[in-house]
């Protein structure tokens, strides 16, 4: 009887990581495709104001791609919308709690274009992540920024926050990189290149903002915002913002 418990015991026990194992793979691929380059939220049109700055010659190498993206990321728009992210994932149940962080997103938005490139990215993710139903749909409103629509379906499907975070950041980035190669800034060898020195740096900015508030919100890329402001004016571009 000992033995024959102790053999239920731990086919229970395998049985129980294997079901452990096969929830975090679903989890895993769901981020994977919710922020691949693949999934319908025509992130491909958006620069973020990189355009410009490459126009105006703020970015003509990898090196300075990878010190503006590095900026973004610890202290400009890529951490607050970490910080959005975040804060939607921890209260995706919570109907007020999601509205006021989409309109915390607006309002932060420092260009015209730059709220249009969160909105309709926003509406764009929410549109093709029903084929994952969810209760989460309904709470959400009618408009609702990128960060907080990505941060409110994750935390529905409990993909773990870090996960969450990492996927969106580096999504964020190397669509970046694939916007400077377009632009003829670098080629795709240095745009790998760029990628894999950030992964540090995406890391520590997932787990700071998993660990921290809406009190922590806040830029100071005065240049990055100048450039998506004239963005808005630039006459030939390939980017929406």
């Amino acid at each position: 009887m000992v033995a024959g418990a102790a053999t239920t015991t731990t086919a229970m026990a395998v049985t129980t990581t294997i079901m452990v194992d096969q929830t975090d793979t679903r989890a895993l691929l769901r981020l994977v495709t919710w922020l691949s380059p693949g999934f319908p939220v025509g992130s491909f049109a958006y620069s973020g104001g990189l355009e410009q700055a490459v126009h105006d010659g703020l970015v003509t190498s990898a090196e300075e791609l990878r010190l503006w993206l590095e900026t973004l990321l610890t202290r400009g728009g890529m951490w607050n919308d970490a910080v959005l992210l975040a804060e939607s994932y921890q209260g995706h149940g919570d109907p007020r709690r999601l509205k006021a962080a989409s309109e915390l997103a607006e309002a932060m938005a420092g260009s015209s274009e730059r709220h249009m490139e969160t909105i309709r990215q926003g509406e764009a993710f929410l549109a093709a992540a029903r084929s994952w139903p969810s209760a989460v749909f309904e709470l959400l409103g009618p408009v609702t920024a990128y960060p907080v629509a990505v941060g409110a379906v994750a935390g529905a499907h409990g993909t773990g926050l870090r996960p969450a975070l990492a996927a969106h950041l580096g999504a964020a980035v190397s669509n970046a990189v694939s916007a400077a190669i377009r632009c003829g800034v670098i080629g795709q060898r240095d745009g790998v290149g760029v990628l894999a020195s950030l992964e540090n740096t995406i890391a520590a900015v997932a787990d700071r903002a998993a660990q921290g508030s809406l009190d922590e919100l806040g830029s100071a890329t005065i240049m990055a915002d100048i450039a998506s402001l004239r963005h808005e004016t630039l006459h030939t571009r390939l980017f929406r913002s």
